[in-house]
């Protein structure tokens, strides 16, 4: 039985499947609306906003799909839970596509299935506002300090420094392992880029990005990052927005150099099979090739929710593998050597994987 009202939206042409779950969703504690076709069901949904949405692909009239796209349009967070009596592979995989959170087959043998997708749905989403809440209050955070240091006319590096740091702490108090993370590649990223000749203001630029490369993972459910399995596509597709949520966050503070850049290309590769934007060799700036060398190397030595650390051997085939393919091979070189002959500015790095 559910603690709270709860309602969910059933949209399906057959008049049996919408009593038989009517019956079961109001004898667990929800409150059930239901729809015969997808022009009542977007109709109703629009009049009585329902927690969650169940909705069969095949109806006469507007199908689905088309109310998968329109109620995902209008509110993302509102869980979609498909089913259908069609078992076919592709319409499942569409219906994601769309913005369908689960698919159930036809017919439910246990309606207890279509309550657990429900509950799951309903915790994701719950979990996906507090995320949502919680990256408005970081932007206003963001907003508010860069106004003040407008209105004071004072851009020191000083500030801008302690400006990190405070939101460094911020991404630590919502996921450890992200702020230990980027505390550890603001160690390599800046000793390779010194290696290659970078100025001071370069140094500078890379360390204050690798020690925010992650931000953009505020905007993302706790579940994503915590999830002791490894995570399925649709949960892939959220997980690879942080570099672009990252640079929204960060794109009106006022660096001098393009750190939100940085922090937006971290995951791009030098032959496009990176992300959000797939660039590829010379329109990714060239920090963000030695961001994207540091934080493989640190990710794969470090453990993760879903598995144990790697040993460097490990780290250093699979660098050396996709070396002038997905990374820069001058960073990659730099990076190895730098480990291999122990460098003291990557001791505490060192001390870690030498410890696996």
């Amino acid at each position: 039985m559910t603690d709270q009202s709860i309602a969910i939206l059933v949209i399906d042409d057959d008049p049996v499947i919408l009593r038989n779950i009517g019956c079961y969703l109001e004898d667990s504690g929800f409150i059930f609306l239901s729809a015969i076709d997808g022009a009542s069901g977007i109709a109703i949904f629009e009049e009585e906003r329902p927690d969650a949405v169940v909705v069969d692909l095949n109806m006469p009239g507007m199908n689905g799909l088309d109310v998968i796209s329109r109620i995902s349009a209008q509110s993302p967070t509102t869980p979609i839970i498909v089913v259908s009596g069609t078992g076919i592979i592709d319409e499942a995989v569409g219906s994601m596509k769309c913005g369908a959170w689960n698919f159930l087959s036809k017919p439910i043998r246990e309606m207890q299935n279509l309550e657990d997708a429900i509950n799951s749905g309903l915790r994701r989403a719950q979990s996906m506002r507090e995320s949502a809440e919680y990256k408005e209050t970081l932007e206003r955070m963001v907003k508010r300090r860069t106004r003040e240091l407008q209105l004071a006319n004072d851009r020191t590096e000083a500030i801008l420094i302690a400006t990190v740091k405070s939101l460094s702490t911020v991404i630590n108090m919502k996921d450890a392992y992200t702020g230990t993370h980027q505390h550890r590649v603001a160690i390599i990223a800046p000793a390779i880029a010194q290696e290659l000749g970078m100025d001071h203001n370069g140094l500078e630029a890379v360390r204050l990005a690798a020690l925010l490369h992650d931000v953009g993972k505020m905007g993302l459910p706790s579940e994503f990052l915590t999830k002791p399995s490894a995570l399925d596509a649709n949960e892939m597709m959220f997980i690879r927005q942080h570099p672009q949520m990252g640079y929204d966050i960060l794109k009106d503070v006022p660096f001098e150099l393009p750190i939100p850049e940085m922090v937006l290309q971290h995951h791009e590769r030098l032959d496009g099979s990176g992300y959000p934007h797939g660039l590829s060799g010379d329109a990714i700036l060239p920090e963000a090739r030695i961001l994207a060398v540091a934080d493989t190397v640190e990710a794969i030595c470090s453990h993760r929710p879903w598995r144990p650390a790697h040993p460097f051997d490990y780290a250093r085939k699979m660098l050396t593998e996709k070396k002038g393919s997905a990374f820069c091979p001058e960073c990659v070189d730099t990076c190895l050597k730098l480990i291999e002959r122990r460098d003291p500015r990557l001791t505490m790095f060192i001390a870690t994987i030498e410890g696996l």
